[in-house]
């Protein structure tokens, strides 16, 4: 029975849907100003990892991510590169897009855009001024009061009378209180603005989740998710827009992954340790870093180093050597210890570091088997395909995997094609009986990082 660690009661729960059968989960997107970092990177692939398992579980699963095209940040990066707003943001959309799919991340069901959504969010407001929950300030600003919703702070435990403004708020002699947030900013000379009530103008950062989740799952439903960062104010504030609003609850559980950290410090661009999912790319590959990315458990900080990334390249080629060499068959009841110790992993609020290590134990018997039963070994094998599935992996040809494209190099000046050409002279010296040269080419290549593996049935090679 899966069970979600619930950051609102700060307990493991029993998951259990508002609707039979259906999950409903929104979180949080990218504030499209800049390429992604390796902290978006862990939250792209930890909630793909929880909508494959939902699925997987045969939920009917509707998920939701936004993406944040207007803000501060985004005005100010547009201005500084001397070019609109929405070129901006559209640039910034495609390569998120780009990482995604690099990462073996699904795309959403839905992904709404702030801009787009400017007429929910300005009805959600009235409703909120309506309820006495709002405000307009003297200087045109619309905030929220929190000093008028008794439950402010219930997710991230803060009392109203601790606050000061939030993220993204500039503090402003004309509110009620220091912790009021803002729900509409009043139009700046040159920014994009839209026509309100309340003058021209546009949306607060938080507004923005509350609106665009009810417009595509209702004012109730199961998961919300994000970054260990967004629990406050971001979140709280939701809880407060959306609750004030509707008078019931917003979400039966919420989910935050953990921060990143590199060399045990925490990833800033002042401190000049801060990557990028493109830099990470050059470096290394795809499902080696998504591999890296599921290897400690989501709500643990993750620690990026070298030699973490170095051990991920190493396990994802274990893998895959275990699949090297069989056609993977339906599993049927093959295995079936390895599927229940993989749910009670996956159940236990994801746990993807143990489901990766039943995903290794497996492996293992894929090779033990492949040695007196091969029919077995393959089904055993599609198995392995199976559960890597869940979690985004081995889903590439173990050949290719193993031995990259036509045009990638495999080690620096190598392409397969090259090695395949180098191994295919080493089978005809050996067939000449020229030994000498034969060995020449294996070593050069192992000097070179491949590893020449001979058999009865010929030859084969992997990167060492």
């Amino acid at each position: 029975m899966l069970e979600i660690y619930n950051s609102l009661t700060r307990s493991k729960e029993v998951f259990r849907p508002i609707r039979e059968g259906e999950v409903r989960m929104y979180v949080c997107g990218m504030t499209v100003y800049d390429y992604c970092h390796l902290g978006h990177a862990r939250a792209l692939v930890v909630f793909d990892a929880v909508a494959r398992y939902l699925r997987y579980l045969g939920y009917r699963l509707t998920y939701v991510r936004n993406i944040t095209d207007i803000d501060d940040k985004i005005i100010n990066r547009a201005r500084e590169t001397g070019v609109a707003p929405d070129v901006l943001t559209d640039r910034f959309i495609e390569a998120m897009h780009e990482d995604e799919r690099a990462l073996a991340v699904l795309p959403p069901d839905h992904e709404p855009r702030a801009t787009q959504s400017v007429e929910a969010m300005q009805a959600l407001i009235q409703r909120l001024m309506d309820k006495g929950l709002a405000y307009q300030g003297t200087g045109g600003d619309v905030y929220y009061h929190v000093a008028a919703f008794p439950a402010y702070g219930k997710l991230s435990g803060k009392r109203p009378e601790d606050l000061r403004a939030g993220a993204r708020v500039d503090v402003e002699e004309d509110k009620r209180h220091p912790g009021d947030f803002v729900l509409w900013k009043r139009a700046k000379a040159g920014e994009p603005s839209w026509p309100s009530p309340w003058g021209e103008g546009r949306p607060g950062w938080h507004i923005e989740c509350s609106a665009m989740s009810a417009s595509h799952l209702g004012e109730h439903f199961d998961i919300h998710g994000g970054g260990l960062d967004l629990q406050f104010p971001h979140h709280e504030n939701e809880i407060a827009q959306s609750e004030g609003a509707s008078g019931h609850p917003f979400v039966n559980y919420w989910m935050h992954n953990g921060h990143v950290r590199v060399d045990d410090e925490k990833m800033a661009k002042s401190l000049g340790n801060f990557f990028t999912v493109r830099d990470i790319l050059a470096q290394y590959r795809p499902e080696e870093v998504r591999h890296f990315l599921l290897s400690s458990h989501y709500r643990s900080p993750l620690n990026y180093t070298a030699d973490a990334l170095e051990h991920a390249r190493g396990a994802a080629e274990r893998l895959y050597l275990a699949l090297r060499g069989l056609e993977p068959a339906a599993p049927g009841e093959a295995g079936g210890t390895f599927r229940e110790r993989f749910r009670a992993a996956m159940d236990d609020d994801f746990n993807t570091p143990e489901a990766l290590a039943v995903l290794f134990d497996l492996a293992r018997e894929v090779n033990r088997t492949r040695e007196s039963d091969t029919a077995g070994a393959a089904r055993l094998a599609g198995l392995l395909r199976e559960l890597g599935g869940v979690l985004g992996l081995l889903q590439t040809d173990p050949e290719d995997y193993l031995k990259g494209g036509e045009t990638e190099e495999v080690v620096p000046g190598l392409t397969a094609a090259d090695i395949d050409a180098l191994l295919e002279q080493r089978q005809a010296a050996r067939r000449a009986k020229d030994f000498v040269a034969a060995d020449r080419i294996r070593d050069d290549l192992q000097s070179r990082g491949i590893v020449i593996e001979d058999s009865p049935s010929g030859s084969t090679w992997r990167r060492a």
